[in-house]
This record gives C-alpha cells, sequence and structure tokens, in this order.
C-alpha cells in the first residue's frame, strides 16, 4: 500500500458516544469514498440536499474550545479536530462521515478510538496520487499574544510549545514528525484538558455539557484529580500537537513543511491556516511522490 496513492477506508466504521460540549449522544459511521471526495461529514439527522459539509478551512465558523464547521445552509458539526487528526495521522484522504448530531462524539478525550476504528476497517488504496500543500516560504500569525509560523521543510512536522501557571503543566514542548506509526503510538492517546475552576462556568455557557473525567484530564488547583493520572508527563503539550494537526488537515490536503506555535489554539491554527492559504506564493499543490523524491523539482512545479 503506497503513502503516495490516496486512501479511504477498505469498509465503514461505526462508533457512538455523546459531545463533549453538546453533551448529546451521538451515532456516526465512517464510509468509504471516491478518490478526490476528500473529508466530508453528512448530517443525517437533517433531510434535504443541504447536510452535507465538507471539512474545510473555509467552512470553520466556529473555534472556541473547538472547531466548528458549517455550510452555507447552517448544517453544522463541531468538534472535529480529534477525528480530523486520526484521519491526518493515518493518512485517510477521501472518507464520508455520516452524523446524526450536532458534534463529533468525544470519546475518551484523544484521537486514539478514531485510530483503532480505522485501523479495524482497514485502508484501501486508489489509484489516485496523493497530493500535498509544499511550504514555500515562512507565513506568521500573531493571534492574542499567541504566535505560529508556517516554514518549509522536507517533510511534515508539527511543533508546540505551552506554557501554563500550574505546577502539573509549567512549560512543554513537543515536536512530531507526521506518520501513520509517530502519530498512533506518540501523539494520538493525548486527552483533551480543562481546570476544575472554569467548569461552572463553561457550563453555564453551554459548553463541556457532556465533560467529565472519563473523556479530559482535569486540573484543580494543585494537580491532576483523574485517579488513573496522565498517560504522559507531556501529555497537555501532545494534545495541543494532536488538536493542531486537526485543525490543519482543513487545508483539504497535506502540508508539507513545518508548522510550529507557541500557545496553540483553535482560533491560532485556523488563523494560521488561513494565512497560508491566502498567500498564493508561500505554497504550491505537489505530488506527494514527487516531492519527497525530488524536493527541489516540487517545489519550482
Amino acid at each position: 500500500m503506497s503513502a503516495f496513492n490516496r486512501h479511504t477506508l477498505a469498509s465503514a466504521a461505526v462508533c457512538a458516544g455523546i459531545g463533549l460540549h453538546s453533551g448529546e449522544h451521538v451515532r456516526m459511521v465512517l464510509k468509504p469514498a471516491a478518490p478526490g471526495a476528500g473529508i466530508v461529514f453528512e448530517r443525517s439527522d437533517i433531510t434535504g440536499h443541504d447536510n452535507r459539509i465538507e471539512a474545510r478551512a473555509a467552512n470553520v465558523t466556529g473555534i472556541r474550545l473547538g472547531t466548528t464547521i458549517a455550510n452555507e445552509a447552517g448544517a453544522s458539526v463541531a468538534t472535529v479536530e480529534h477525528l480530523m487528526a486520526a484521519l491526518a495521522g493515518l493518512g485517510v484522504d477521501d472518507l464520508l462521515v455520516e452524523i446524526d448530531g450536532p458534534e463529533v462524539p468525544v470519546m475518551d478525550g484523544s484521537s486514539a478510538p478514531f485510530v483503532e476504528l480505522i485501523r479495524r476497517a482497514g485502508l484501501k488504496a486508489s489509484a489516485a496520487p496523493r497530493r500535498a500543500i509544499r511550504v514555500l516560504k515562512s507565513v506568521s500569525v500573531e493571534f492574542q499574544g499567541r504566535t505560529a509560523a508556517f516554514l518549509p521543510s522536507l517533510k511534515p512536522v508539527i511543533d508546540v510549545e505551552i506554557s501554563f501557571p500550574h505546577p502539573a503543566v509549567g512549560r512543554q514542548h513537543c515536536a512530531f514528525d507526521i506518520s501513520p506509526e509517530i502519530f498512533a503510538g506518540d501523539v494520538a492517546s493525548a486527552r483533551t484538558f480543562g481546570f476544575k475552576r472554569d467548569v461552572d462556568a463553561m457550563r453555564a455557557a453551554g459548553l463541556a455539557l457532556g465533560g467529565s473525567m472519563d473523556n479530559a484530564v482535569v486540573l484543580d488547583d494543585s494537580g491532576v484529580i483523574n485517579e488513573e493520572g496522565l498517560r504522559f508527563a507531556d501529555e497537555f503539550a501532545r494534545h495541543k500537537a494532536l488538536d493542531a494537526l486537526g485543525d490543519l488537515y482543513l487545508a483539504g490536503a497535506p502540508i508539507l513543511g513545518l508548522y510550529q506555535a507557541h500557545q496553540p489554539g483553535h482560533a491560532l491554527n485556523n488563523a494560521a491556516l488561513k494565512a497560508l492559504l491566502a498567500d498564493t506564493s508561500a505554497w504550491k499543490m505537489v505530488s506527494l511522490s514527487d516531492a519527497v523524491s525530488s524536493p527541489s523539482a516540487a517545489a519550482r512545479s
């Protein structure tokens, strides 16, 4: 199975759970799609022809504590980033995500359940070549005191740094080359996290209604209160890197470059991606096989 060809699932895969913020129970079916279809969400609980939402940066309508995408008719799906990270990390290009509610199920708060779901279904390669967005020059953004940049690189890399004035977090750094093996082994199981002191305010705002210690790392003023503790000492930074990978896959193709961010969040990731895509001199769409075999030629193509 060539990494240079487009992939979809070999068979359908089903999961169910609750939405992190909506608290609503949802059933989701991942279905194989034709080469070139891209990642498309379909709200099966909405009738008519306006229930499909392409997973693209232009369709992002919400960035508060998660990424929401919507179509022009107003159909939306929230908290897509953990699923999108799994698709990016495992190299799934074409997929129909049939979902009967407004939010992707949170599962355990990481991408690991989606990785397992995809691996059980298997991947199927097509004859269509995989293409990538090759970064040609630096593009940087600053958003509310946070910074991010895309830089040229011979391979796709995520590099994030976070800093929180909390004894369990402090300053953490996570950098990884994007490959199925590295993502599945080192990043996918890092869970989302939040502070106990913020829970009441979030729920009053209609957020985190489905959140619990079963699907998030929760911190009080002194440390982690989950009985099982952390999966990694730097789980917080790893999850921010996971989120970034998922948010950036809304480019519609893998990004062959280095994404470097300080204090990343969904708003910063989205702003950086839109800045890159808007500067058409900063990137080229290339065949992934050409980019790997002849980087300089791919950059000129």
